[in-house]
Parts: structure tokens; C-alpha cells; sequence
């Protein structure tokens, strides 16, 4: 299954309210627009995760995650490829900061490995663990790169799988003790900080689709899952403002304009009902401590999520910034599919189609969509500053004779993302920070190592070499330059 081959949202259809804040974004600057140029002081950066890049699994009193298990089942991963080693930035994170520096970036999100923190999900921290992100983020400082540290990149530690994991709400409890912690062995020299990478993927794809970690194919689960993680935003947002109220706390959300497939009023519906679902479960329930309502049957809501007296305020968190990450649009229809929860029937939606250019990785390149979903965020987040914390392609062209690798696709990728992007900011979309996945290629879940998706190239059989692409030469220009062209 496809990384983003999930339930997605259908772009301002009329079907959800404002959330407070939202009336007063940004206006449209003055001035004549220049495409693909971008304000001063814009912030340039690359973006991995932990388990797709640090390899070193059972080192240092790393405890198992679910991943860890999850690549050991026959048939789950592409050849049966496994994150144990990935591009081994647990050893050579010093390789990667250069290649940041390199590029002229000025930012680098990564995710930390809560099972290096704590190997079971509970207890007190791995002094290992801790050491391991400390050298990095001081490697990140000294090269003038800002540490962007994400909480949660689907790693789970095991044991908490075993418990019950997201389903589980006790797994909010433990998160929230896991953000205190690194809030207070990082905070000092960390401002910047998300807790959660796309909520809505690894829920859907992990709880009810079983394509990924921990492999559950269970609708209900999903919907407990999806509650449990809105109060571990909440819940973490609070643990760590109570250390220091200066951080400054975002979360990452996965996002997608969905097109009606026809102009019938059924589809038309589906694709409001897709919004909520996709668009708006999480960041609507965090930033107001209210779900959108129409999806689940209203009088079943709160037992189908296992919502308790007070948990409206336990999940709310006022966000200091969004993440956003954009791949590509999807297209959505009325199907009426049952769901497996009693009084719940689905649309139905695909990811591709038409006759737009794909990546490697069979996706729709189509640059207007993020235009148009930055729109349809800023309509919901308001004012609150965004930063892209992922978007990019796959790519799997390799090195010539000489060792180059002219990743032309992906430059253009990039160029017309970007370019759309810098309209969206003239036209008042706050976004103040671009990171391009990924910073060199990795595992890349379910796909393995068969979709490159890194300005770097990783040659994983020959000693983990690193050659910047010509993508990653071209995409330093434009962070040395603050244009595209």
C-alpha cells in the first residue's frame, strides 16, 4: 500500500466552521507578486525521521518499537528490507549536519525515537538516549541549523503495544510523560518542537487498514486510537509548557485538497464529510476540544471514541505553529461504504488518477494543490504561523558513470511546489519555514529502500555513501538565494 494511499480531505466545500483565530489571518501583502520568490528571513530546511534514518536498533538501551517488530512479518515490507541499519545516522549524524550545511539549510526536522528515551515507554530516561540527541542538536547549533525535533514518527515503543497502544488512553499519559521529559533535557537549547507526524496516517494505516505498525485491522480501534492521540496532544502540549512556557509547540498534520468526483450533491457531500474526517479530526479537535460533527453518528460519538467527562479540555492545545506536510490531491465520491462501526458508511477515494504526470512512487504531481490547501488550512488554523515540514517526490534514478545523479524530475517538482508556495504566501497564507523530504534517501515503510526520496543519495550497499543530488545543488541555491529561479 502506498505511504498516502489513506483517507483523505475534500478542499472548502462549505463543510466545516472557522475555528477561532481564523478571522484574523493574515491580509494580502502589498506589492507586485514575483513568483517563486520568498519573504526575508524565510526558513529553509530538510526533514527525516527516526526510524527511517538512525538505524543502531538495539543499541544504547534502545528498547523494541512496533516498527522493529512490524518489518520482521513475512510479506509486510518490500524484499523484506528493515530499519536496523537504515542510513546509520545514529553513527553518522555528523555526515548529515554537513549535508545540511552544504545545502545553505537552516533548519533540520528530524524525529526523536521515544524507544531511545525509554525503552519500554514508562520509566525514567536512557542517559544514552538522551546523550545521542543532545550531540545532535548541539552539532546542529554550532553549524547555525535550527534543531526542529518531532515527538511521535510512529514509533511506539512495543510494550505499549502490547498494553492496549493507541487504542489505549493511558498511551496519553505515558506520551505526556515522555514530552516532559525531553522538554527538560532539551528545552534549554531546543525553542521549536512538534509533537505528532500525521496523526491521521499512522491511525488509519496502523489501527484499521493493517498495512502498517502495529498491522491491526480494526475500525473501531482506529476511532479509540484517533482519540487517544488528540489527548496526548493536549496532554503533551501542557507537560511541556509547564517545564517552559517559552517553547514553542506545533504538531504535524497531513493534508489534501479532495475534488468531488462529479457535481452531484452526493459526491459533493462525500467530500465535505472526507474534510472533517481527514482534514479536520485532529487539528479541529486540539485547537477547540470539539470534533467536527456529521462524521460519527452523534447519539454513539462519545462511545465509539471512548470520550470521558473533561476530556473536551484534557486534548485542547493552542498550538503555537502547524505543521504541514503535501504530497499530492485526491479525488473522493459517494460509495456508502460500510465502515465496520454500526451507523458509519464511508465515501470512497483514490490518490491518482487522471492524466497528470506521476512520481516514481505512482503519485500526482500537481503543484495547484498545495496552493489550495494552504488556503483551506489558513481557513482553519488562522493566524498561527505554518511551516511545511514535508513535501517532495520519489525519484529513483542513480548515479552515472561519474557518480552524478540528475534528478531533473525533481528539481521541476520542487520548482512548481515552490512556485505555488510563494503565491500562497503573497496571497497571505502565514508560512514561515519550507522543509523538503528528505534530506537523503531512507526507508521508506512499507515500500523499503525501492522509493528515493532524498536530495542526498544513499548508496546503502557500498558503506552508506552520501552524493548531494543535483536536486539537493539546486535546492541549496534556493535557500542561498530566497528565489526559485
Amino acid at each position: 500500500m502506498n505511504r498516502r494511499d489513506l483517507l483523505s480531505s475534500a478542499l472548502a466545500l462549505g463543510g466545516a466552521s472557522l475555528l477561532p483565530g481564523a478571522a484574523s489571518a493574515k491580509a494580502k501583502p502589498a506589492g507586485k507578486f514575483v513568483e517563486g520568490t520568498f519573504p526575508d528571513g524565510f526558513i529553509w530546511g530538510a526533514a527525516t525521521a527516526a526510524y527511517q534514518v538512525e538505524g543502531a536498533y538495539r543499541e544504547d538501551g534502545k528498547g523494541e518499537s512496533i516498527w522493529d517488530r512490524f518489518v520482521l512479518a513475512p510479506g509486510k515490507i518490500l524484499n523484506g528490507d528493515t530499519g536496523n541499519v537504515a542510513c546509520d545516522s545514529y553513527h553518522r549524524y555528523a555526515e548529515d549536519v554537513a549535508l545540511l550545511k552544504a545545502m545553505n539549510l537552516k533548519s533540520y526536522r528530524f524525529s526523536t525515537a521515544w524507544t531511545r528515551i525509554q525503552a519500554d515507554g514508562t520509566g525514567p530516561a536512557n542517559p544514552k538516549g538522551i546523550d545521542y540527541y543532545s550531540r545532535l542538536t548541539d552539532a546542529l547549533l554550532e553549524a547555525g541549523i535550527r534543531p526542529l525535533p518531532t515527538l511521535y514518527h510512529w514509533d511506539l515503543p512495543q510494550d505499549l503495544e502490547d498494553r492496549g497502544g493507541w487504542p489505549n488512553r493511558d498511551t496519553a499519559k505515558r506520551f505526556a510523560d515522555y514530552a516532559d521529559i525531553m522538554a527538560r533535557a532539551l528545552g534549554d537549547r531546543i525553542r521549536d518542537w512538534s509533537l505528532f507526524n500525521e496523526s491521521k496516517a499512522f491511525t488509519q494505516i496502523g489501527y484499521w487498514q493493517g498495512a502498517w505498525a502495529p498491522g491491526r485491522k480494526d475500525p473501531q480501534a482506529f476511532f479509540k486510537a484517533t482519540h487517544t492521540v488528540n489527548l496526548a496532544h493536549g496532554m503533551g502540549f501542557k507537560a511541556m509548557k509547564a517545564v517552559n512556557p517559552k517553547l514553542q509547540i506545533g504538531s504535524v498534520f497531513d493534508v489534501s485538497p479532495q475534488i468531488a468526483s462529479t457535481d452531484s450533491d452526493a459526491d459533493k457531500a462525500a467530500a465535505v464529510f472526507m474534510d472533517k474526517l481527514s482534514n479536520l479530526w485532529f487539528v479541529q479537535s486540539v485547537l477547540t476540544g470539539a470534533y467536527p460533527q456529521g462524521v460519527l453518528p452523534a447519539d454513539r460519538q462519545n462511545e465509539i471514541l471512548g470520550v470521558l467527562p473533561g476530556d473536551d479540555v484534557l486534548m485542547r492545545a493552542d498550538l503555537d505553529f502547524i505543521g504541514i506536510n503535501y504530497y499530492s490531491r485526491t479525488r473522493v465520491w459517494d460509495a456508502q461504504k460500510p465502515s465496520g462501526v454500526p451507523g458509519l458508511l464511508l465515501p470512497d477515494t483514490e490518490w491518482a488518477f487522471g492524466d497528470h504526470d506521476k512520481t516514481d512512487f505512482g503519485w500526482d504531481i500537481y503543484p495547484q494543490g498545495f496552493y489550495d490547501i494552504l488556503k483551506r488550512m489558513q481557513a482553519v488554523t488562522g493566524n498561527r504561523p505554518i511551516e511545511i515540514t514535508e513535501n517532495g517526490a520519489a525519484y529513483n534514478i542513480g548515479p552515472d558513470a561519474g557518480g552524478a545523479i540528475h534528478d531533473t524530475k525533481r528539481i521541476a517538482y520542487y520548482k512548481g511546489h515552490l512556485d505555488a508556495l510563494s503565491l500562497a504566501i503573497h496571497d497571505g497564507v502565514p508560512v514561515r519555514g519550507y522543509h523538503a523530504w528528505s534530506l537523503m534517501d531512507n526507508f521508506e515503510w512499507a515500500a523499503g529502500y525501492s522509493q528515493r526520496f532524498g536530495l542526498t543519495y544513499v548508496d546503502f550497499a557500498n558503506g552508506q555513501k552520501r552524493t548531494i543530488k543535483d536536486s539537493g545543488h539546486w535546492y541549496g541555491q534556493v535557500a542561498k538565494t530566497n528565489r526559485t529561479a
